[in-house]
């Protein structure tokens, strides 16, 4: 299976949730205008609005890469303004685990029995 998911914790930084929101915002739309293959894209925040969760779904690591590039310097606008812990769920490519090997993600890979 070649399918990936994805959560991504994003801690709100002090102060900072008006340029989280606006970021976020300017990720949502690239998706909408860029992104070709990613099957979900859902962010989602907590009661206080501290701390924001995505879900993510894609059909394979290069959807994934795509989904990097297009983003490009609004992913770093992000990082000013939270912390992010990012879970990969499935089998991603030597590629895709290269290009984020910078991040703080952990993957996660199938279990097909013992």
């Amino acid at each position: 299976m070649s399918e990936l998911r994805m959560t991504v914790h994003c801690k709100v930084h002090e102060g900072k949730l008006e340029a989280f929101q606006q970021v976020a915002a300017a990720c949502l739309k690239s998706v909408q205008d860029n992104d070709k293959r990613t099957l979900d894209y859902d962010w989602l925040f907590n009661d206080d609005r501290s701390v924001c969760v995505v879900l993510e779904r894609y059909p394979d690591s290069d959807a994934l890469l795509e989904h990097i590039a297009n983003l490009g310097e609004t992913f770093g606008e992000l990082l000013g303004t939270c912390d992010l812990t990012i879970e990969m769920y499935g089998e991603p490519s030597a590629r895709l685990l290269e290009a984020t090997s910078g991040l703080p993600v952990k993957v996660y890979r199938f279990f097909q029995g013992v």
